[in-house]
């Protein structure tokens, strides 16, 4: 045995979980089994799964307020089975994805006025937060969502098929072929050229959209019949995947991207819990962080040089149900806190610190190399054209970017039309909006009204409620004048506009009953 110890920055990192008065209380995380991290963060914003009954919610609340969520609490209420999953837009802190067991993909913009008047109880009469846009995405429940790293209004959402999305034209414009069975896992690769996918037929694929349907690449995974995950490790063209064996032990496996075919460069395996190990990667740092669902358990280990390297583990009694990371420009460098973790356990969300100690309290430049910044590399148009980026980096310490070309302004997706018997369907037009805030703003005071709908042809459009459903041609129709028969158009009409109001009215009751149900318990409480 070698008497000499690795040397590493990082070897005494430890995680510091956050005080009680510092952690988001009264959090009803949804009960669904479906495998995702529960809860996803921006460097403003934290989003939950939300176990909401008459349809499928999640909550949005500030980062910088914490406590006790109040029992009356507006909600987003973009679908109409259990939200699955969430992301953030890596470049607009306010603009967040969600996708359900309705297979439907809905774009919600944050009104944080509303959120920040529910923490005041100025009022009890707050609104829920409905979607700017809504689609069919899939046939199937949608498990997963995935924004590009790079392009800007470029997603992906996942089911037994991977669709990418063009926000700027609120349409699909690429498809994957149909997978053996659901996708459990999807991850943009460091350019947002490729992403990998892991699936419960155990095989791992790699999808070029650009160039086809077809996967590039498909192998043999992990063997077990529990759930695997896939994760790029940043920008060292290497994958990880989290699974399990045929005897049911908890393994890791390092892949080269660009030669899968070769197996595994890697093969470990943990221990032999049941619960499924979530990856994460700090790109500048190069630290991997597995998180065990169902166990309190974080370890850490350090990538160089096709090895990884046991650093330490963060031990905690409360098992979590779900993780997620806040993004690598939003840490905390006084602190010298390299990455940040949000933990659902419980009815709480709490914030853990992965922290290095260092005696000086000037900027340790060693532990915050550039990290990818809030500015996108490339517009929707741009990307869905064929070109391919490194993200713009931020340098830590003076927050200045590491490209001088002109960052690509965020876009603001508009309400969606209602729906019209209209002989074709017309894509709604996007508003351009100046680079969202970043963490270390101070909060606003007041938020501007959500926005308006976008002209079409000279006639206003209204938002859509959630209960609304879109054109049956899986694309919002709108009334230009053009059908052949008025008559017949103004009683569709008129028959749409019903119906839209007897869901509403419905959905008015259902939240009703919530809200009385939770006064019932808290006065009882």
């Amino acid at each position: 045995m070698s008497r000499f110890v690795r040397s590493s920055l990082f070897r005494h990192t430890y995680g510091s979980p956050a005080k009680p008065e510092n952690r988001y209380d009264n959090i009803k995380i949804s009960a669904s089994a479906f495998d995702t991290n529960l809860v996803s963060a921006s460097d403003k914003y934290l989003a939950v799964n939300w176990q909401a009954s008459g349809g499928g919610a999640y909550v949005v609340t500030p980062l910088d307020i914490t406590g006790k969520l109040p029992d009356i609490f507006p909600l987003v209420r973009a679908h109409t089975a259990p939200v699955l999953d969430t992301a953030f837009s890596p470049f607009d802190n306010e603009l967040v994805a969600s996708v359900g067991e309705d297979g439907k993909l809905a774009l919600t913009r944050v009104d944080d006025q509303i959120i920040r008047d529910a923490w005041n109880r100025d009022r009890k009469d707050l609104p829920d937060m409905e979607p700017l846009w809504r689609e069919n995405a899939h046939g199937r429940k949608a498990g997963h969502v995935k924004f590009n790293p790079v392009a800007q209004g470029v997603l992906a959402t996942a089911s037994t098929d991977v669709k990418i999305w063009d926000l700027e034209a609120q349409k699909s414009s690429y498809q994957s072929e149909t997978h053996a069975d659901m996708v459990q896992s999807i991850d943009w690769d460091w350019t947002g050229s490729t992403y990998a996918t892991g699936c419960k037929d155990k095989k791992l694929r790699i999808f070029d959209p650009r160039a086809g349907s077809a996967a590039v690449t498909v192998v043999d995974s992990h063997s077990g019949v529990k759930g695997s995950r896939v994760l790029h490790l940043g920008n060292q063209d290497r994958i990880v995947t989290t699974g399990f064996s045929r005897t049911s032990d908890r393994q890791l496996f390092l892949w080269d991207a660009r030669e899968l075919n070769k197996g595994p460069i890697k093969q470990m395996n943990i221990d032999q819990s049941s619960g499924m190990l979530m990856p994460f990667f700090s790109a500048g740092t190069n630290v991997l962080f597995l998180a065990g669902k169902g166990d309190g358990n974080v370890r850490m280990y350090e990538y160089d040089n096709d090895e990884l390297f046991y650093l330490s583990d963060y031990g905690s009694s409360q098992p979590q149900r779900g993780m997620c990371f806040a993004p690598a420009h939003a840490v905390n460098v006084e602190e010298n806190e390299i990455a940040r973790a949000y933990k659902a356990v419980g009815t709480t969300i709490e914030p853990v610190s992965f922290i290095v100690p260092r005696k000086s309290e000037a900027f340790q430049a060693d532990l915050f190399p550039p990290a990818p910044s809030d500015q996108p590399a490339l517009s929707a148009a741009d990307w869905f054209g064929g070109k391919s980026s490194n993200p713009i980096m931020v340098d830590m310490e003076t927050r200045k970017t590491s490209s001088s070309s002109e960052p690509v302004k965020p876009y603001k997706p508009t309400a969606a039309p209602a729906a019209a018997p209209a002989s074709t369907p017309a894509p709604a037009p996007i508003e351009k909006s100046a680079p969202a805030p970043k963490a270390a703003t101070p909060p606003r005071a007041a938020s501007p009204p959500p926005p308006a709908p976008a002209p079409v042809a000279a006639a206003p459009r209204a938002a859509t409620p959630p209960s609304a459903a879109p054109a049956t041609n899986g694309t919002f129709a709108t009334s230009n004048g053009g059908s052949k028969d008025d008559g017949e158009a103004a009683a569709l009409r008129e028959e749409n506009e019903q119906l839209r109001a007897d869901l509403a009215e419905k959905d008015a009751v259902i939240r009703e009953l919530e809200l009385k149900l939770e006064r019932v318990k808290s006065a009882l409480a």
